[in-house]
């Protein structure tokens, strides 16, 4: 049905194209048309200007008003002339000059309806009149109305190199009404096609929303308005096993309330359970009400919070448990008991860690209720592997290790100005391996110093495409080992042009100061490079590291950030931290804003930069190019 819906939108916006291309035409033709009759009409006015102006020379060589003032058979004869050339186009033709006042008086007219006599005034529009005598070139002006088209030619007479006198011709058309005339069933035309297509895409469109409407609600538990089975078994046809962690909740002793309260009371605490469930879990985690008083819950995995399944699946648990639930003035108690399942990506399938998850929650309940209970199988690292060399070394002969790139938005404009590179390798089925599961493996190999060439290119390759800065991380060992430091250089000394978008952002915890460090530091700063400091703020923070090394921007580290809303410490060391780089003129960098609370005070506080998963995710692609 939807892809019927979408060709009949595809249609419809094609007749309107089309239609609109049509009409746009008609009207040129209709412009072009009167464009055409202007012409024509302009042209025959300049013609008998030209002849008027000869026979005019031809009996006057000099000062023409003295000439016709003194001679009134020779201005009877020059209007006859003049009149000769009156036809229903050609209604006015007469000869003006302008006196020591400023004022236009007849000279000759050879109009047969309202004829003025010689000396007589005429208003005219003087700005238009006095343009003829200033530039001594013919003007034409042009008035539209709904009868016709009306136009003044008016053409200089020069003696001795001086307007003594203007000619003016007065023509008109009715071509113009009778265009419309013909044009106007086109244009109904048009008006009906419009408005019959415009009636047809409101029908489409309601029915467009009343299958969306109707698709919510299949897959919508109309009581608990969480989603139900049905989208469970779409969500399980696409989903990414390693994106989500698992969680099974169920209502403790729920019989015991539909028991003693009724079923109305048993349906009031499923519609408040839900509620809280929903205000507990982020916005991309996922709730479905799996049984009668069973919600299954998929937990987004976040890499920008330390939160997990666990955590958030222990605060639910806290916050049914204090809750109290009012039905009727009557005070009703629940627990809930959850299983969590931290790892699907272990599992066959979803559904096996979906029975795992399950098998957990039984467990919890065994052991008294009220409790998480969590699959026992944890790995240490991000994705729950840790891949070999092996691995890593075919990862990079089959181009499967890329960039990801996060986005660093100025906190003053909300724009873009430079990303993150962040490495990443890609699973043959598409899902990625983080660094934290193979850069351990191969430091200090040659496959550790092929991964930096290989980030360096592509983040080069990316700079030049996209003329956007770009930063890479580091280790402080890095820059001290010299088969790093000369791959760097290299890179750079090859890419001169593109080296000042590059920004290298050091790892802060390592305790390392040496004089060749600082000597690399600024030859790298030598070719625009510029040098950051990341995490600054956890561990050890060593404030000397600012006079050991060159140091551009500050990355205040994101444990620091995330909680800055909550925690009044974290909230005193970054205003701490700013005020310092505040005195070095280092730019700061807000690391983990994770909300819109956050982005606020680190705003308020003065960050000039910031990043996180409020801002932007990391991404394949630059999608929040500005």
């Amino acid at each position: 049905m939807k892809y019927i819906n979408r060709l009949y939108i595809v249609l419809i916006i094609t007749i309107f194209i089309s239609i609109g291309y049509l009409y746009k035409t008609v009207s040129n033709i209709n412009n072009q048309m009167i464009v055409n009759i202007e012409n024509i009409l302009i042209s025959k006015a300049k013609y008998f200007a030209q002849n008027i102006d000869e026979e005019l020379k031809n009996n006057i060589h000099k000062d023409i008003y003295t000439t016709l003032k003194n001679n009134p058979q020779l201005r009877a004869n020059l209007e006859h002339m003049f009149s000769v050339v009156i036809t229903p186009s050609f209604k006015y033709i007469y000869i003006l000059y302008r006196d020591q006042n400023g004022k236009y008086r007849y000279l000759i007219d050879g109009s047969k309806e309202d004829k003025g006599d010689f000396d007589q005034t005429l208003n005219v529009d003087r700005e238009k009149w006095d343009k003829v005598y200033t530039t001594q070139k013919a003007q034409i002006f042009m008035q539209k109305n709904i009868d016709g088209l009306w136009i003044t030619y008016l053409k200089p007479i020069i003696f001795d190199e001086k307007v003594e006198a203007v000619l003016a011709i007065d023509f008109s058309t009715r071509l113009l009404s009778y265009i419309d005339k013909i044009l106007a069933p086109i244009d109904n035309v048009f008006l009906y096609i419009f408005g019959s297509i415009s009636i047809l895409l409101l029908i489409l469109l309601y029915q467009v929303v009343l299958n969306i409407k109707t698709k919510k609600e299949s897959i919508t538990d109309p009581l608990t308005l969480v989603y139900n089975r049905n989208y469970l078994r779409d969500f399980l046809k696409k989903a990414n096993p390693a994106k989500y962690q698992i969680a099974i909740l169920d209502i403790d002793h729920f019989k015991k309330v539909n028991d003693n309260y009724g079923h109305k009371a048993g349906d009031y605490i499923l519609v408040e359970v839900a509620r809280i469930i929903k205000e507990t879990i982020r916005q991309k985690d996922i709730i479905i009400r799996f049984g009668g008083e069973e919600f299954l819950i998929f937990f987004y995995k976040d890499k920008n919070t330390a939160l997990n399944a666990s955590e958030i699946s222990n605060r639910l648990r806290e916050n049914l448990e204090k809750q109290e639930f009012y039905y009727e003035d009557t005070l009703i108690k629940v627990t809930a008991s959850i299983g969590v399942v931290l790892h699907p990506e272990h599992f066959k399938s979803m559904l096996e860690a979906i029975k795992k998850s399950d098998e957990k929650l039984y467990i919890a309940k065994r052991e008294g209720r009220n409790k998480v209970i969590m699959e026992e199988n944890i790995e240490s690292t991000r994705n729950g592997q840790v891949i070999s060399i092996h691995d890593v070394k075919e990862a990079l002969d089959t181009k499967r290790v890329i960039c990801q790139y996060q986005p660093i938005i100025d906190l003053k404009t909300n724009k873009v100005i430079k990303y993150e590179a962040l490495v990443r390798i890609r699973k043959d089925d598409g899902s990625l391996i983080y660094p934290n599961s193979f850069l351990d493996t191969v430091t200090n190999t040659n496959v550790y110093n092929d991964i930096t060439k290989q980030v360096l290119d592509i983040v080069f390759q990316t700079i030049k495409k996209h003329h956007i800065a770009m930063s890479i991380n580091l280790n402080l060992s890095d820059i001290l080992d010299n088969v790093i430091y000369n791959i760097v250089l290299k890179e750079i000394k090859q890419n001169k042009e593109l080296a000042q978008w590059l920004t290298i952002e050091l790892l802060e915890y390592e305790q390392i100061s040496t004089d060749i460090l600082k000597e690399r530091l600024l030859h790298i700063k030598s070719y625009g490079v510029k040098i950051a400091l990341d995490d600054f703020g956890s561990g050890y923070s060593n404030f000397s590291i600012f006079e050991a090394f060159p140091i551009d921007i500050l990355k205040i580290d994101g444990s620091l950030i995330q909680n800055i809303n909550t925690s009044e410490i974290s909230y005193s060391i970054t205003e701490a931290i700013l005020l310092f780089a505040k005195k070095l003129n280092i730019t700061t960098i807000a690391e983990f804003i994770h909300n819109e609370e956050v982005l606020k005070i680190v705003q308020e506080l003065g960050v000039e930069q910031g990043q996180g998963f409020y801002l932007g995710k990391p991404s394949d692609s630059l999608l929040n190019l500005n």
